[in-house]
């Protein structure tokens, strides 16, 4: 039997909580600090030392020797610098352990090895990190002893942001200003602050270690670049939510441990509809806590894993033909207060806040969907969306049969009598009870669907930092907050203005309402009528961030400047290019060093076979070898040729100096060259004898864990 685990007692150990701050801080001081957490003041720098020298205490009495900021570059990934809290030796020879206020509030880290997009020259290596005192710094324990974390922003020496951090920190201010321009209008007088929530669902692979460690592939791009098919795949429908294998079991056992002790609510867990695929979903958090927990979780779920013998894949699409993976984004906006603006309650078509609020956000989502879109590109997701299993490229939202009976009511008449109740679900069986219904279905297909208080985002991916997303939607959202305020708060008659608004509002962007199939054919060819973007790729979609649109709106809230916005233009068709070149060599690699040895290798056996046979029995019957020597060899050049190929274009593409057009060149070209390698070598691993093929197959990788 597994040891009992007291979760109250584990959860938020590690971290320098409220608990933890009001028994070691002055109430003063305690109390300016909440200030800041809870109402966004300005930090008060009188209290900095205070602060630090209890953070201290605390990380030391519990084992940490070093302290680093923990912030988010613009590699998608966290990045942290650590020092000792060593001061300068005494005459007699011992040491001082400090950490001063200035220590926590400011770190300077080299910014000219991080992504910049020419924000910053090579030579200029000045970068600021800040410490975010809304986020709780925490303490993680590794292999290098225990670590004092601070979650910081991070930015150049003349104040760009060159981080994900500091644009999510701005677009709440915005969303937060403007969200109590709304909730004032309705007479609410007492919300102090708008706060957006997540709750970020994680999915994630698992394989065995010494598998992937024979995969050149998965080590190098984190996904399999050649790979057939077993026989069985997800058709029987007989993972998702299936019992957790032991393994699995306690793999995921140490996982929640590992957060529980930083704090992160991690609440979910299941198996998820591809073979070898688990999902993990916390519990609703403010925005910026959110993005920096769903770090720590994708960077315990890949830690872990290597304690059981198994590797944690979070690639997009990690093996073709089985569904890739994603996270949910959960978005949502609550006051300080408890009102939560995306609850329609019980009879939406009487609640005109909810109404004004909803309109405001289909007219964002329907202004912006390009921006949403590219909040969710990366060079993963170019395998997954559209790909029968995660929402399409196109950007739709789904409000269900209830809301959207409103808001046919409102823009066929004009007026909105009336709301569809869910009713009572009858099971048929005498013993089990009956169960109230919602009041719609959900839709799977959808990558922006209502779900009773929330929205949830499906389109970003397992990979990727959700912080870009939420700057989208906390942006789009602030301005169409803004410009429903400039209007009413003019209006003579309210009820009458709020009324027209909303009608307005829904008639006019009333196209990007769709609850059916996203999955359809049908929707494509839909979609197009009704005039809304479908951006494929990445590469596609990466013009979108500098638009003239998308420059204003992010220059009026003050999220972005119009050079960090082009800065971030340049860091994605760089990062595109630079996937792609490691991919295709990496193919190249494997090509010529796994597997055409391996088939020649396999063809001589057959070779010297055929020999053997026809030299003991002139008169057998050799077809059979004949066909499949013929056969191999005929794979074998393909692939040879479309090595060859693929040499030449990558050397090609990657000779090209400017990045838009060599990232093109790398979609166009480099892209679909490599699939015609993929393809014979796919179709030689289901020929030549499995003792001989190099690479583990998927039935190796995703059914024995």
């Amino acid at each position: 039997m597994s040891e009992v685990v007291n979760v109250a007692e584990k959860f938020g150990k590690n971290v320098f909580n409220e608990t933890v701050m009001r028994e070691r801080l002055p109430k003063s001081v305690f109390k300016k600090l909440k200030k800041t957490v809870e109402d966004g003041a300005e930090l008060d720098p009188s209290i900095a030392d205070v602060v630090a020298h209890a953070m201290k205490d605390w990380a030391i009495e519990r084992g940490a020797t070093h302290y680093t900021h923990w912030f988010q570059p613009l590699t998608g990934i966290t990045a942290e610098k650590h020092d000792s809290f060593i001061s300068a030796p005494t005459i007699e020879g011992k040491v001082i352990m400090e950490f001063s206020g200035k220590e926590l509030v400011k770190g300077e880290p080299d910014a000219s090895s991080f992504p910049s997009g020419g924000l910053r020259a090579t030579f200029e290596a000045r970068g600021y990190t800040a410490w975010d005192c809304t986020s709780p710094a925490f303490l993680r324990e590794d292999a290098i002893g225990v670590t004092l974390c601070i979650p910081t922003a991070f930015c150049s020496y003349t104040g760009e942001a060159l981080d994900k951090k500091t644009p999510l920190l701005r677009s709440m201010e915005a969303v937060d200003e403007q969200a109590l321009r709304i909730l004032k209008l309705f007479g609410n007088t007492t919300s102090k602050r708008v706060t957006p929530s997540v709750g970020p669902e994680q999915e994630y692979f698992l394989v065995d270690h010494n598998k992937y460690l024979q995969r050149k592939d998965l080590i190098y791009a984190g996904r399999t670049l050649f790979g057939a098919m077993p026989p069985k795949g997800q058709e029987l429908e007989d993972h998702y939510f299936g019992a957790i294998r032991e393994r699995v079991a306690a793999y995921m056992k140490e996982v929640n441990e590992e957060l529980w002790k930083l704090g992160v609510p991690a609440k979910t867990q299941h198996n998820e509809v591809a073979p070898a695929q688990h999902e993990l979903a916390p519990i609703f958090e403010q925005v910026n806590v959110a993005v920096d927990h769903n770090h720590l979780v994708m960077e315990i779920l890949k830690k872990v894993a290597g304690r059981h013998g198994l590797n944690c894949l979070l690639h997009e699409k990690p093996f073709a033909g089985v569904n890739g993976s994603g996270k949910h984004n959960n978005w949502s906006l609550t006051s300080d207060n408890g009102i939560n603006l995306l609850n329609p309650g019980e009879t939406p078509h009487e609640n005109i806040q909810f109404l004004l609020v909803l309109s405001c956000i289909l007219k964002a989502v329907d202004k912006h969907a390009d921006l949403l879109r590219e909040s969710a590109a990366d060079v993963g997701n170019d395998h997954r969306l559209g790909a029968n299993e995660a929402p399409p490229a196109i950007i739709s939202v789904f409000i269900g049969e209830q809301l959207e009976d409103v808001v046919d009511q409102l823009c066929s008449t004009g007026e909105a009598t009336s709301s569809k109740s869910g009713g009572t679900l009858k099971t048929g069986v005498r013993t089990l009870p009956d169960l109230s219904k919602d009041a719609t279905d959900r839709n799977r297909t959808s990558p922006f669907a209502f779900t009773g208080n929330k929205f949830e985002f499906r389109m970003v991916g397992s990979a990727d930092s959700i912080s870009s997303p939420n700057v989208v939607l906390n942006t789009i959202t602030a301005e169409a907050f803004k410009e429903a305020a400039d209007v009413l708060e003019k209006a003579d008659d309210f009820d009458t203005a709020v009324h027209d608004l909303i009608k307005e509002q829904l008639a006019a962007h009333r196209r990007i309402i769709f609850n059916g199939n996203g999955y359809s054919d049908a929707w494509v060819e839909e979609a197009e009528k009704r005039g809304l973007p479908n951006l494929k790729s990445m590469i596609d979609a990466i013009p979108a961030l500098a638009t003239e649109a998308a420059v204003n709106m992010f220059e009026e809230f003050k999220v972005f400047t119009k050079a960090e916005l082009e800065s971030r233009v340049e860091i994605e068709y760089e990062a595109y290019t630079k996937a792609i070149n490691i991919e295709a060599r990496t193919m190249i690699d494997m090509t010529g060093k796994q597997l055409i040895p391996a088939v020649v290798k396999y063809t001589t056996i057959l070779a010297d076979s055929l020999g053997k046979i026809k030299s003991a029995c002139p008169d057998a019957d050799t077809s059979v070898q004949e066909e499949l020597l013929i056969e191999v060899s005929a794979y074998l050049s393909d692939m040879k040729v479309a090595v060859s190929a693929l040499i030449e274009l990558t050397d090609k593409c990657s000779a090209i100096s400017e990045n838009k057009e060599q990232a093109t060149a790398y979609h166009d070209e480099v892209v679909p060259a490599m699939a015609a390698l993929r393809a014979p070598a796919d179709k030689l691993e289901m020929i030549v004898d499995k003792d001989l093929w190099p690479l583990p197959s998927y039935g190796d990788l995703i059914f024995e864990v």
